[in-house]
């Protein structure tokens, strides 16, 4: 049988998933994917080592190639990923420094810097993007100016899903997609900006040159293929950033559509067929950038989700991982059961999901975590549905910014991603948002979009169309209770000036204690 293999390093979990040509999972191969300090008199600095994230790809996908069995054959594979998290190679193709992650506070200096002397509106205008601590181009220049030596020794900077690309098959390469976050990335052109890039100081030649999703990069080389257990020449095609190619798996290429991406982050998206740089997307903290579907573009809101419930569960949730451990039910399940216990609203409880700053509706790095109205009858119920339901009120105040922006209405929503495994949590977001909310029928988007590039590639399928007819299953849709809808409504509003109520406090407390 013929087969699709779709690799993926998340920020969580680094997988690779073979699936036959209608989608299906026939084997697949996981590795966490561990973040670490490198400077221990700055905890906020943190790191991925270079050789954990190959040497957890490569296990991840001899796991899969080793349980398909020899009726199945991999005619083609691609890579996706999280995106600018980048790694400095020197000639030889060796790490000069760890990929510093999006988690890491360590460019402030240089995102300020960035901020004041190129500008907001500049970089928009070209790029399509807000700057954010983590964009890419920020790691270069933390690089040249805090490890000179090790700067000079740089030949080519690539991105995570690159730098598996390039240990696959020995070729340098990058897509529009994953060249976008850099912030040196013309949308007009589709090129590198050479404006930018003199006034970061980088030289055009340390970086791949973008190509389009699923044009061909190269075979597998023979080292590669000992490391994997993929067989040597198998063909690698362009992947994309991760939930680029997640919509292309939910069939949401369309102008019109709107799509949810519920994971480590929270992305709102909707398809447009030509690139619009208005003011008022750029003042809504939206970003317009070429999309993973040929001749596409899209606009978004992002920002971090699950990993603020992954927090309380490691921190707060020490009830409900006892009772996993003793058989009553899993960790998750006992969480969302202790939410149910909380009525809607949390008992006056809100909860704003700024743990790593926020970007839309307002771009403001500086902004932190908060329980608001705690008081002596709070409960832990109360506070993880806070969780639950701050993560809704903050989705759908991009989603606002997203239908603002783009001059469309959100009917529906179309969610993938690991959160959409959380019934509560999707039933909160149509009872928070008043849309009904769609869930997919389909294991790992990500995996499974970045495997239908591959197989375009190849010739499998004619074209994207084509391959998501074949691989798209229906799965839930969770309707609004109209109950709810009206209490929500009222409490997003209180929602809503929370965060412009803490943030000056926020940006001291960020100044004193993550910088």
């Amino acid at each position: 049988m013929d087969c699709l293999l779709g690799i993926d390093v998340g920020s969580t979990s680094m997988k690779a998933l073979v699936y036959d040509l209608d989608g299906n999972v026939i084997s697949q191969g996981s590795r966490p994917t561990v973040s670490v300090g490198d400077n221990p008199d700055n905890p906020n600095w943190q790191v991925y080592m270079p050789d954990h994230i190959w040497d957890g790809i490569s296990s991840a996908i001899r796991d899969a190639v080793d349980k398909i069995g020899s009726q199945h054959r991999i005619l083609a594979a691609a890579v996706t990923g999280l995106g600018a998290d980048a790694v400095p190679l020197d000639e030889r193709g060796t790490p000069v420094y760890p990929f510093i992650n999006w988690i890491c506070t360590r460019t402030t200096a240089q995102f300020e810097w960035w901020v004041k002397h190129i500008g907001l509106e500049k970089t928009f205008q070209v790029t399509g993007w807000q700057p954010f601590i983590w964009s890419t181009v920020l790691r270069f220049m933390w690089l040249q100016e805090n490890e000179p030596e090790l700067a000079r020794r740089v030949h080519k900077w690539l991105i995570v899903e690159d730098f598996v690309n390039y240990k696959l098959t020995g070729k340098y390469s990058t897509d529009y997609t994953d060249a976008s976050p850099t912030l040196l990335f013309d949308q007009h052109t589709l090129t590198w900006s050479d404006e930018l890039l003199k006034q970061a100081g980088l030289n055009k030649d340390l970086l791949p040159v973008p190509q389009r999703s699923g044009q061909f990069i190269g075979e597998v080389t023979a080292e590669a293929a000992e490391k994997t257990g993929l067989p040597a020449g198998t063909p690698i095609y362009q992947g994309g950033h991760d939930y680029l190619v997640g919509a292309l798996a939910a069939g949401t290429i369309s102008p019109g559509m709107f799509l949810d991406v519920t994971g480590t982050w929270e992305l709102v998206i909707t398809p447009a067929a030509a690139p619009q740089w208005t003011p008022e997307i750029r003042e809504l903290g939206l970003t317009i950038e070429a999309h993973s579907a040929p001749d596409m573009y899209c606009i978004w809101g992002g920002g971090t989700a699950a990993s603020m419930l992954e927090w309380y569960k490691d921190q707060l949730g020490t009830e409900a991982q006892l009772k996993a451990r003793s058989g009553d039910g899993n960790v998750w399940s006992n969480l969302m059961d202790e939410a149910a216990a909380s009525p809607p609203g949390a008992n006056g409880i809100f909860f704003l999901p700024h743990f790593n700053g926020t970007t839309s509706p307002n771009l403001d790095p500086r902004s932190l975590g908060a329980f608001l109205g705690l008081n002596d009858t709070s409960r832990r119920e109360d506070m993880i549905r806070a969780v639950v339901e701050g993560l809704n009120y903050g989705s759908l105040d991009m989603l606002k910014a997203l239908e603002a922006g783009a001059g469309q209405t959100a009917e529906k929503i179309t969610a993938i991603g690991g959160g959409t495994r959380n019934t509560f949590w999707m039933q909160n977001k149509a009872d928070v948002s008043g849309r009904p909310v769609v869930t997919l029928d389909i294991e790992e988007a990500t995996a499974l979009g970045v495997a239908m590039l591959a197989g375009v590639g190849a010739g499998v399928y004619k074209d994207l169309s084509e391959a998501a007819g074949r691989v798209q299953r229906p799965g839930r849709t969770y309707d609004p209770n109209t109950k709810l809808v009206p209490l929500y409504a009222e409490l997003f509003e209180i929602y809503k000036d929370i965060y412009p109520a803490l943030s000056s406090l926020n940006s001291r407390i960020y100044n004193r204690f993550r910088v």
